[in-house]
């Protein structure tokens, strides 16, 4: 698999979600979670995807419980909780791992194509963010500490190349 394009998952609602159907899409990939100190990015994930959707940016939120089991909740909860407390509106995937054996094949291949500081593979916490190109290339990794403002000038960049 050479393309983020080339993967799938399912939604928080159980259906497929075939990322071809981002393609031609700018991307930005986050692990998230709903008990967490960055959890309020939620609001800045929303006003970028509000701000750039229409031309062609899609944030796609895979919940996961690896750090600190603070995704503890089920479907119904991460739903619910993300639309109520923040409006999120862009998709969010089926509660996955980022990082072990586990590790869905998407965050594989986006932890090998963008690797962290010191060239290490592994996710560091949640709300790690890769911004994925209109080809699905993988453009760049960004700390959980990046605010999603901080991510404006990239995103605009590959939305206009």
């Amino acid at each position: 698999m050479s393309s983020f394009f080339d993967f799938s998952t399912k939604t928080l609602q159980g259906q497929e979600f075939p990322f071809s159907s981002l393609s031609g899409k700018v991307v930005l990939a986050v692990n998230t979670a709903s008990k967490c100190g960055f959890t309020h990015q939620y609001k800045g994930l929303q006003a970028l995807y509000e701000q750039y959707q229409a031309q062609g940016l899609v944030i796609v939120g895979f919940p996961c419980n690896q750090f600190g089991s603070q995704e503890p909740g089920g479907t119904a909860e991460i739903s619910e909780f993300c639309e109520i407390n923040y409006g999120v509106s862009f998709p969010l995937s089926e509660k996955i791992e980022v990082n072990g054996a586990n590790a869905h094949p998407v965050y594989k291949f986006l932890t090998k194509e963008a690797k962290g500081v010191l060239g290490t593979e592994s996710v560091k916490w949640n709300f790690t963010k890769f911004l994925v190109a209109k080809d699905g290339s993988v453009f760049k990794r960004y700390a959980p500490t990046t605010s999603p403002k901080d991510l404006e000038d990239d995103i605009a960049a590959l939305l206009k190349a």
